[in-house]
């Protein structure tokens, strides 16, 4: 496992993002969706007292059900600025993902892959640091563009960047409710991603992965600042 690097600075920091991007592996399909142990993780911050709190939580894929839960609280280390939040998360995450007894065959980030500037959001990073495949379901499209999808579960879109390039889909997890922004994060494809995403999304529109991660992160938060 590549260790992760703390910058000083923005420009370190874009340097690092750099560096690590070329390591990125787009040629692997991933995991089979449905099988396996898939992990969820999130963050969530207390502004006030600089902290970020995150949450790893494996599931049985075929099954929905929780099989470990992970949680780490440390300070926020780096300034928030647009395009390089995984230097703010990744090292609370990463103490997470390093708390499991299992390893996941999937990672699955409340976030972006490469559907971000620098094509290297916190998925990507993630991905490339720990080895794991991953993956990033967003809530929303960030600075990308998108024709919406049909309104059945499982229509999809392309998700574009300023130039055109094709960075992710729009994807419907359920029927007629808005749609979430997947993007490949490190050995997994696209379409993999998709189906991953609606494997794990039979009920709500985020993933199961997410749903439990945001709330295991804020009751970390919550008990950490009582």
């Amino acid at each position: 496992m590549t260790s992760a690097k703390s910058p000083a600075d923005e420009a370190e920091a874009k340097a690092i993002q750099d560096e690590l991007r070329d390591r990125v592996v787009l040629a692997e399909t991933g995991p089979p969706p449905g099988e396996g142990l898939i992990a969820g993780v999130d963050v969530a911050y207390d502004d006030e007292r600089d902290l970020v709190a995150a949450a790893a939580v494996v599931l049985d894929a075929a099954t929905l059900k929780v099989v470990e839960e992970a949680t780490s609280v440390g300070r926020v280390s780096f300034p928030y600025v647009p395009g390089l939040l995984a230097f703010r998360e990744l090292p609370t995450v990463l103490a997470a993902l390093e708390s499991l007894t299992v390893t996941p065959a999937l990672v699955v980030c409340d976030g972006y892959g490469l559907a971000h500037p620098r094509r290297f959001g916190l998925a990507c990073h993630l991905g490339v640091v720990t080895g794991l495949p991953a993956i990033g379901v967003a809530k929303n499209p960030f600075t990308f563009t998108y024709e919406e999808p049909g309104a059945r579960r499982g229509d999809l879109s392309p998700l574009r960047a300023p130039d055109g390039e094709v960075v992710g889909r729009a994807l419907r997890t359920q029927d007629g409710i808005k749609p979430v922004y997947v993007s490949v994060g490190h050995r997994v494809s696209l379409d993999n991603a998709c189906a991953h995403a609606l494997a794990l999304s039979p009920r709500f529109r985020i993933p199961e992965t997410t749903r439990h991660a945001d709330s295991l992160c804020r009751r970390a938060l919550r008990e950490a600042t009582a």
